[in-house]
């Protein structure tokens, strides 16, 4: 799955699974707000980025909203 999110102030696509309730995200990559032009993702931007912000450093990212490490996972092919 994938999801807008704020990592270290800047506007991302976050790449993530779900396990037993847990968040376990694959990767980002930064975006411009400029690219999503229609009203519908400029809504999901919006409310995505209220549930998703987090701080990137050394393959850890720090969840702002729950305060919580959550390390970087390879994805599963």
């Amino acid at each position: 799955m994938w999801s807008f999110a704020i990592i270290n102030n800047r506007l991302t696509e976050i790449f993530f699974t779900k396990k037993r309730g847990k968040l376990l995200i694959n990767g980002h990559c930064y975006v411009e707000k400029s690219e999503y032009k229609t009203k519908k993702e400029q809504k999901e931007i919006k409310e995505d980025i209220k549930k998703y912000k987090f701080t990137y450093r050394n393959k850890i990212y720090r969840d702002k909203i729950k305060n919580i490490k959550i390390s970087l996972t390879p994805f599963d092919w």
